[in-house]
C-alpha cells in the first residue's frame, strides 16, 4: 500500500485539535486521529466533529480499548470513526468483539502493541482474530527515556502481511528510517501539533516520505546521559521545573548578574562558614565542565570571591553555586562567570581547611549527589539527580516545544486562559 501519514490531535482541548488539524490536513495529512487525550477529555464529540468538518479523510479513534470491545468501537463508529484502536494486551475475547463490531458498523480495527513484551508471538494471535491493522507504539514516556528504535517494526514485518502503523518519535527525519524498516502507516504527533506552522511541518514530512529523503527537522532527536547537556542549555530551568513536576529549584538561590546561563555535573563541596580553603581546593580536582556547589551553611562570610573564579576559568569550570556568601561580584560579572549565591557581602572568611569534598551536601532546600546535573540561568537553579538527565532533558524540551505552538497561537490574536480554556480545567 502507499504509505500513509497519520496525524495525531494528542490535545486535551478540541478547538486546537480543531486548528491542527486543518492546517495539517491543508499540509498533505491523510488520515486524522482523535488521540486518546482528546478522546478522554471531550469525548467521542471529537471524532463526531473531526468527521463533520474533514468528510473526505479517514477519521481515526485511538481509543486504546481494553474491554468492551463491541460496545466501544460501536459507539466510534456511529460517531463517525472509519478505524477504531484496540490494545493488543486486552482479551481475545475483546479483540474478536471489536473486530465484529467494526464489520457491522463498517470501522477497521487497528490494534496497538503498546507494552506488549511478545509482539511477534501476539501479532500471530491477532491476525488470526481477524484486525486489520497492527501499530507498533513507542510511548511519549519511552521516548523521554532514551532514544528511539524501529528493531522490533523490522521483525515484525517479516511476520506478517497486514499493514503497520508506527507511531513515537517520528519527523522528518525518522519518518525515513521507519519507511526503510517496513512500515506503511506513519503516524505523527508533536512533530505536527507542537509546530508553530503545522502546515508546513506536515508537508515537510510528506515531501520527506514520498521521496524517502530526510530532511532536517528543528525539532531535537530524543537524547541519552552523553549528550544531555547540549539540551539542558538550550532549555530554561523553568522548562525544567515543569518537567520535574515544579521540583527541583534551589530555595534562596540567586544568579550573581543577569544574562548567564550554565549546565554541568556537580562537584560538591561541605565547608563551615567563612571557611574557603575546601571550596578553592575543589577548583584543582573538578573537571573540566563541572559545576562546583558549596554547602557553606547558608550564612557570610564569603567562600568564593574573584581570584578563585579566575582559577575556575583557567580550569574550563562550568559555575559556582553557593549556599551561603560570594563576593567580587562586579569582577565576577566582568569575567562572566557563572555564579549563583544566597549572599554578596564583601566581608571574605579564613582557609581553616575543615569540611569534605565530593560528598552529598544539602543545599535550598534539596539534597544534592557528586554527579548530578545543575543548571542555572536568571530565575535561578535546579538540580536533576544524574540518572534522569536524559529523561528530564527530553521532557523540558518537550514543555519548550509546546510552549512554542501556545506562543503562535497567542500571536495569532487570543490569549493564553482562552487557547486552554482555562476555567473549565480549574479543579472542582
Amino acid at each position: 500500500m502507499k504509505p500513509i501519514l497519520q496525524v495525531a490531535l494528542d490535545f486535551v482541548d478540541l478547538p486546537r485539535a480543531l486548528k491542527v488539524a486543518a492546517e495539517s490536513v491543508s499540509g498533505g495529512a491523510d488520515w486524522i486521529e482523535a488521540g486518546t487525550p482528546l478522546i478522554k477529555s471531550i469525548g467521542l464529540e471529537s471524532v463526531r466533529e473531526l468527521r463533520k468538518r474533514f468528510p473526505g479523510h479517514q477519521i481515526v479513534a485511538d481509543m486504546k480499548t481494553m474491554d468492551v470491545g463491541r460496545l466501544e468501537v460501536e459507539t466510534a463508529a456511529k460517531a463517525g470513526a472509519n478505524i477504531v484502536c484496540v490494545i493488543a494486551m486486552a482479551p481475545d475475547a475483546t479483540i474478536r468483539d471489536a473486530v465484529k463490531a467494526g464489520e457491522n458498523y463498517g470501522a477497521k480495527i487497528m490494534v496497538d502493541f503498546l507494552g506488549c513484551s511478545s509482539i511477534l508471538k501476539r501479532a500471530r494471535e491477532i491476525e488470526k482474530l481477524g484486525a486489520d491493522f497492527l501499530g507498533i507504539h513507542i510511548s511519549i514516556d519511552e521516548q523521554m527515556e532514551g532514544e528511539i528504535s524501529f528493531n522490533q517494526l523490522k521483525e515484525l514485518r517479516l511476520k506478517t502481511n497486514l499493514p503497520i502503523a508506527v507511531a513515537g518519535g517520528i519527523n522528518s527525519e525518522t519518518v525515513v528510517d521507519a519507511l526503510n524498516a517496513g512500515a506503511d502507516i506513519l503516524i505523527v504527533g508533536g512533530a505536527i501539533t507542537k509546530e508553530e506552522d503545522a502546515r508546513e511541518a506536515t508537508r515537510k514530512i510528506k515531501r520527506a516520505m514520498q521521496t524517502k529523503t530526510k530532511i532536517k527537522t528543528k525539532l531535537y532527536k530524543r537524547i541519552t546521559e552523553k549528550n544531555a547537556k547540549d539540551i539542558l542549555l538550550l532549555v530554561s530551568t523553568a522548562n525544567i521545573s515543569d518537567a520535574m513536576h515544579r521540583e527541583g529549584a534551589l530555595k534562596g538561590i540567586s544568579p550573581v548578574f543577569s544574562g548567564i546561563k550554565m549546565a554541568g555535573k556537580a562537584f560538591t563541596v561541605r565547608t563551615y562558614p567563612g571557611d574557603w580553603a575546601k571550596p578553592v581546593e575543589a577548583v584543582d580536582l573538578a573537571k573540566k565542565g563541572d559545576v562546583i556547589v558549596v554547602d557553606a551553611g547558608g550564612v557570610g562570610p564569603a567562600v568564593w570571591g574573584e581570584l578563585a573564579t579566575n582559577s575556575c576559568l583557567a580550569k574550563g569550570i562550568a559555575g559556582v553555586v553557593i549556599d551561603g556568601a560570594i563576593r567580587d561580584a562586579g569582577e565576577i560579572k566582568k569575567l562572566k562567570f557563572s555564579a549563583f549565591s544566597k549572599i554578596i557581602t564583601p566581608a571574605a572568611g579564613e582557609p581553616k581547611g575543615f569540611g569534605e569534598l565530593n560528598v552529598p551536601v544539602s543545599l535550598g532546600g534539596r539534597k544534592i549527589f557528586p554527579g548530578d546535573w545543575v543548571v542555572g540561568d536568571d530565575d535561578g537553579v535546579v538540580v536533576i539527580p544524574q540518572k534522569e538527565a536524559a529523561e528530564v532533558a527530553n521532557r523540558a524540551m518537550d514543555v519548550l516545544e509546546r510552549e512554542n505552538r501556545l506562543r503562535k497561537e497567542i500571536k495569532d490574536g487570543t490569549t493564553l486562559s482562552k487557547i486552554t480554556e482555562l476555567l473549565k480545567w480549574e479543579k472542582r
